[in-house]
């Protein structure tokens, strides 16, 4: 996308934030949004494909630093009303945003008071013989000369996957089906009809830029006859028209490593959209969510479970058989085990990268039995009776 585009397009509008919103607020809506305009969440739907680029094009400026910076000081320097219709009058800024012949006649007495018909500028935007437009373009291009439309790098392209939470603590390759822009399989990506080969444009030489030299100045544009590409293809074929790339469904085989945890993106180089006109494809990113399981937590690298034991036990001690991911280890809790106490079985929890293992945390847990039979009744009674109140503070009884 080039810099003028960006003076028609406001990407915060178009994330839904504010100018002032973070980085991590423009992912997060980026993210939402993605997911809502998705082409697998709305197949056939135009207007909802349109508003997914529109979406990822917004990102892919806002994301960037540099970019969101450059964007910003150009949109505040054009949009701020110094160029606004009106404003030259003496009138204030008047309704209606830039127009580049506006800056036609700011620089209308540019070079030459008396405005000659060679160094003045006229009402139709031409300076010194050159195109208004060519010198707006060598504002923003760096010396005045334009890029050519060369082979572009595709777009990075996002993916939500849901894991069990074994198969995210353990490691596992899935399949992943996207459907996306891909390399035509008609013209491989040439955008010519097979058999045929787009040819050099003959007006640039290849270059996608024309030169033209206006005395004292150099105006490089992109060339009309191949819209800044270089070469034309004159079959287009059939199935891309020309374009060199479709929309298409492909499959494949991602491996989540071991430990991979809810919220953690995953980045396959080169796995996204293909570039344009062989340029080299963007990136894969797969966003991970992992299910909750109805025993084990996770704290980082360490497994959490909760085990029960009897009144009994507690005060006794006892071996504790305690299930793992992959069996069952034996733990001793020691007599007079509290509720809440938390036991470590070391190794088994989470795999770390460094071949290492978190443990598994076991929080002792005290039954209370609520029903008696008769005889254990009694006993309670009489063990209530003949127990002292030992590490218990009586202080809040008074």
């Amino acid at each position: 996308m080039g810099s003028k585009d960006w003076l028609e397009k406001d990407f915060y509008a178009v994330l839904g934030v504010p100018k002032s919103a973070s980085p991590e607020e423009i992912k997060r809506s980026y993210r939402k949004l993605a997911r809502e305009l998705h082409p697998d969440h709305n197949p056939g739907n135009t207007e909802a494909e349109d508003r997914f680029k529109a979406v990822s094009e917004a990102y892919d400026v806002l994301s960037d630093a540099g970019r969101r910076k450059e964007y910003d000081e150009m949109r505040s320097l054009f949009g701020a009303g110094a160029f606004r219709r009106g404003a030259r009058t003496g009138g204030g800024p008047g309704p209606g945003g830039f127009d580049p012949s506006d800056l036609s006649d700011l620089f209308g007495g540019f070079g030459g008071g008396g405005g000659g018909p060679t160094t003045g500028t006229g009402r139709d935007g031409r300076f010194g013989g050159a195109g208004f437009s060519d010198l707006f373009g060598s504002i923003f291009s760096g010396g005045g000369r334009s890029q050519p439309r060369g082979p572009a790098r595709g777009r990075d392209v996002e993916a939500e996957v849901t894991l069990d939470f074994g198969d995210a603590v353990r490691g596992v390759t899935l399949p992943l089906t996207l459907r996306a822009p891909g390399v035509c399989d008609t013209c491989h990506g040439s955008g010519a009809k097979p058999g045929t080969q787009p040819r050099t444009c003959p007006q640039c030489q290849g270059s996608g830029l024309i030169t033209r030299n206006q005395g004292s100045f150099s105006f490089s544009e992109p060339c009309r006859e191949c819209q800044g590409v270089g070469t034309i293809v004159e079959e287009k074929c059939p199935e891309c028209r020309g374009t060199g790339g479709v929309t298409k469904a492909r499959t494949l085989n991602v491996r989540f490593p071991a430990g991979v945890s809810d919220g953690q993106r995953i980045r396959l180089a080169g796995r996204g959209e293909p570039g344009d006109r062989g340029g080299p494809p963007g990136d894969l990113y797969v966003l991970v969510r992992v299910r909750a399981d109805n025993m084990f937590g996770r704290s980082g690298n360490d497994l959490t479970i909760t085990a029960p034991i009897t009144y009994p036990e507690a005060v006794f001690g006892t071996d504790l058989r305690v299930p793992t991911l992959d069996g069952y280890v034996t733990l001793r809790v020691p007599p007079g085990t509290p509720s809440g106490r938390v036991l470590r079985a070391r190794g088994k929890g989470v795999a770390k990268r460094d071949g290492q293992t978190g443990d598994l945390l076991v929080t002792i847990e005290v039954a209370v039995p609520t029903a008696l039979t008769d005889e254990a009744r009694e006993a309670l009674e009489k063990f209530a009776v003949l127990s002292p109140d030992a590490g218990r503070d009586t202080l809040w009884r008074r």
